[in-house]
This record gives structure tokens, sequence and C-alpha cells, in this order.
């Protein structure tokens, strides 16, 4: 499976490898790390093949998910910025942003847009807002903007969303400061379905599209371990005829019924 890792942006902490399995973390002095249970973990990661989720102990406070308290548990995806007791810690990969090629750096008037892959905003003033990307979106402070950035230090043209072929591109635009996509930082970037962009900290968007359309990009798990892969669902081929001849014999003593009663 994909290799993931805790990142400790404000403390000189080394990355934390999070494996497939149960990750119990806790207060460590004046930092975060992993803990047994016996130590009274404040969060639980639970990693497999399917994502990550995080559940909250009993009693424990201060938990935050970019921003928003967390009681209980939730779902994170990669470049979440987890909060605990005041130490921040990234949700990243273990492998790199995907770097635009140079094929696609100059490459105007070449857009083709599709209605089913969209930018969705999962935090910030556009929180819950899905813009589409049937045509190039523009993130900016300017009038001009699709996805709008109102902050008085954001460029007026930041940055711009667009699918060139069957690619989802991220292009900048001359920013200052670039975008985050999953925690790392980067100018021009290939993006794929589940990827979190972030921009000005705060506003944060995930590229979302149907099975359908994910040939756009679809990566490969690389050292995804053979015993992993999901079992075959047996007997769904087989199902659907027994369903069907269960349907007709309810359907004859009905009928033999109504025939009866007729009688």
């Amino acid at each position: 499976m994909e290799g993931l890792k805790l990142r400790f942006p404000e403390h000189h902490h080394p990355e934390m490898p999070l494996g497939a399995g149960v990750h119990a973390i806790g207060r460590i002095g004046d930092t975060v790390g992993l803990v047994s249970d016996l130590d009274a973990p404040s969060i639980r990661l639970f990693v497999d093949r399917r994502g990550v989720w995080m559940t909250v102990a009993d009693g424990a406070r201060g938990i935050h998910v970019n921003g928003r308290p967390v009681q209980r548990m939730a779902m994170l995806r990669l470049g979440d910025a987890i909060y605990l007791d005041g130490v921040e810690m990234l949700l990243v990969s273990s492998r790199a942003v995907e770097a635009l090629p140079d094929a696609l750096r100059h490459v105007p008037g070449e857009f083709r847009g599709d209605c089913r892959v969209v930018v969705r905003g999962v935090g910030g003033r556009h929180h819950g807002r899905s813009f589409t990307l049937e045509a190039p979106r523009l993130v900016g402070r300017s009038d001009e903007a699709d996805i709008r950035i109102e902050d008085a230090a954001f460029a007026e043209r930041h940055a711009r969303i667009e699918m060139i072929g069957n690619q989802v591109v991220l292009r900048d635009l001359g920013s200052g400061e670039g975008s985050i996509v999953n925690g790392n930082p980067v100018r021009d970037a290939l993006l794929s379905p589940g990827d979190q962009i972030v921009f000005d900290v705060h506003h944060r968007f995930v590229i979302e599209a149907p099975a359908s359309s994910t040939s756009l990009l679809t990566r490969v798990v690389e050292n995804d371990d053979a015993s992993e892969t999901l079992p075959p669902q047996r007997g769904r081929g087989r199902r659907l005829p027994w369903l069907l001849l269960a349907a007709v014999l309810l359907a004859s003593v009905i009928a033999a019924l109504l025939l009866l009663g007729g009688d």
C-alpha cells in the first residue's frame, strides 16, 4: 500500500511512518508520538488499503482536523492537518507530488473539460461548494476568479486548475507562495481524484471524479502486497438466475391461490 507518514511542521520531530494497522498517539513530554495503550493515547489512527480513520479517546480534548474539533471519529485525507494538544501533524505520502511534465507546461487552448470532474471545497469559505472542470477554473483574489480567495495578501491570479486531455493540471500563475498538494508545497502539478489542494492555509479543496472518468491519471499503488488484493466476489454471476427462479415460483403459487379462491 502507499507509504504514509505524519510530518511535524513546527516541531523538531522526525517524520512518523504509518504502516497498515493501528497507531496509538499521545503526549510524550512536550511533544506527541507513538505510545502504548497503557499510556492512555489521545487518538488512534487506523490504516488499511481503504484509507485512514482517526478515533478520539474518551475524555480527550483539544483534537482538531483542519481547524475543526473532532470528538469521536474522522476520516482523514492526504494533506489533512491534525492538531493534538497544540502540536500540528500533517498526513502526507512518502511519494512526492507528481510534477508537471514539460509537454503540459505550455499548451494553451487545448482544454478538454469534463463536468463530472469537480473541485470540491472541504474547508474555508468555499466549504461545501463544487466547481466543475468543464472549463478552466481561476483561483485568486480578482473579481474574475472562479474560486475567489478574499485576502489582501493573496494574488489576484494565483493559479489555474484545468483539464489538458485527460489530465487534471494545477498551474501556478506567478504567485508568491505557491500552493499545497497533499501536504507538500508545489507550483505546478498533475492532480488525481482524492488529491487535496490548500490555498492560503485555510482554503481546502479535493479533486473528485466518478470511477468511469478516473482514466485520468489512475495511480497504481506502488509496492502493493498481492495478499492485500480484494477477495473474489463468489457466486455473484449465479445469484441472479436463482432469484429469477424464486420469483417465478412465487408468482405461480400466488396465481394458484387466486384460482382456488375464485372456485
